[in-house]
């Protein structure tokens, strides 16, 4: 989809230095980037290469209102978070028509908004309700009484279990599982055997949520598991049962959580990170790849930078690791 400099520059509330009537059709790096391309720079040093390549309009800071280039310029305090606006902004218009295609298997009492996209081999059961202009893509499964909002993509062999909620807006990448039931057992103490504890509780997912490929999240037991809105969640990510993730958390890659676990509000949570039952991660913590963080464990400090195993304030672990490296030094020494 094309846009003149303009109108892009009014979606994202920048201002344009040069010829507004340039036409933008994609978004690309400054390296490989060509004619009808926008790039951004966020740092002045690469500003002159941005200029010198062959991209059409340069996305760049308040700081260079007063350059003059051949080039149309698009002034904004935040380079990078415009140049995602503007990504979104041109994506091609879904070439597929509203529909359902003839392979897949719809039951009768699903209810499917106006414009909704159902590719081949998807099964929908029972009371399924999919919100307008959703696009479930191949191989899909929704199980009975799942909900789900308007404007959703649901990409290829996503599994969704009976009654789960998902919100608006949301994008699931392909083979994910959400709603599984949780790893919960109770020891017979007299037989040594382990009996299922009931896993009869629910999965919602908030707004503006994505979630990776190959990610599991597990229902409640008898309560709800909540990812709340804008959570972003990568690539195989285990969730499991009873955990309450805020607002805007950010979870990467194949980080692991045990039950009952309570992420707050705008936390950030690093690759391969362990976290173990009942711990609580307080609003805007921000814990390092690899770490651990042990049962019941409460990490507070916003802003507060956590790493190690168990987990602790980055300051305090640099300093654990000086003192190891020193012991290990005087013991060599002998």
């Amino acid at each position: 989809m094309q846009r003149t400099v303009r109108e892009v520059a009014k979606a994202v509330g920048a201002r344009v230095l040069g010829n507004d009537q340039v036409e933008i059709s994609r978004v690309a790096s400054i390296a490989n980037a060509g004619t009808g391309d926008l790039v951004f720079v966020e740092d002045k040093k690469h500003l002159e290469s941005a200029l010198e390549s062959r991209a059409s309009a340069v996305i760049c800071g308040s700081c260079e209102e007063t350059l003059r280039s051949a080039k149309s310029l698009l002034i904004c305090n935040n380079p990078r978070l415009a140049f995602a606006h503007v990504a979104k902004l041109l994506q091609a218009e879904r070439s597929r028509e509203p529909g359902i295609h003839p392979t897949a298997v719809v039951d009768p009492s699903a209810d499917l908004g106006e414009g909704v996209v159902i590719d081949a081999r998807v099964v929908v059961d029972e009371d399924v309700s999919v919100g307008e202009r959703t696009w479930i893509r191949a191989g899909c499964v929704l199980g009975a009484r799942v909900t789900i909002g308007e404007d959703c993509e649901i990409h290829p062999n996503v599994t969704i279990y009976p009654g789960t909620r998902i919100g608006a807006r949301v994008v699931i990448h392909a083979g994910a599982v959400l709603g599984s039931d949780g790893f919960g057992y109770v020891r017979d103490p007299d037989t040594g055997r382990h009996q299922k504890f009931p896993q009869v509780g629910t999965l919602e997912i908030g707004d503006d949520v994505e979630i990776g490929a190959n990610t599991t999240i597990d229902r409640g037991a008898l309560d709800a598991t909540r990812i709340a809105r804008g959570a972003k969640i990568d690539n195989l990510v285990h969730i499991g049962h009873n955990c309450l993730i805020g607002e805007n958390v950010i979870i990467a890659a194949q980080a692991g959580f045990s039950g009952s676990i309570t992420v707050e509000n705008n936390a950030v949570i690093g690759g391969q990170v362990g976290v173990g039952e009942h711990a609580r991660i307080q609003e805007g913590v921000l814990l390092g790849g690899q770490s651990g963080v042990l049962p019941k464990k409460v990490l507070r400090g916003k802003g507060i930078a956590f790493w190690g195993t168990p987990a602790k304030p980055l300051r305090e672990y640099l300093k654990s690791l000086a003192a190891l490296a020193r012991l290990g030094k005087s013991q060599g020494e002998k």
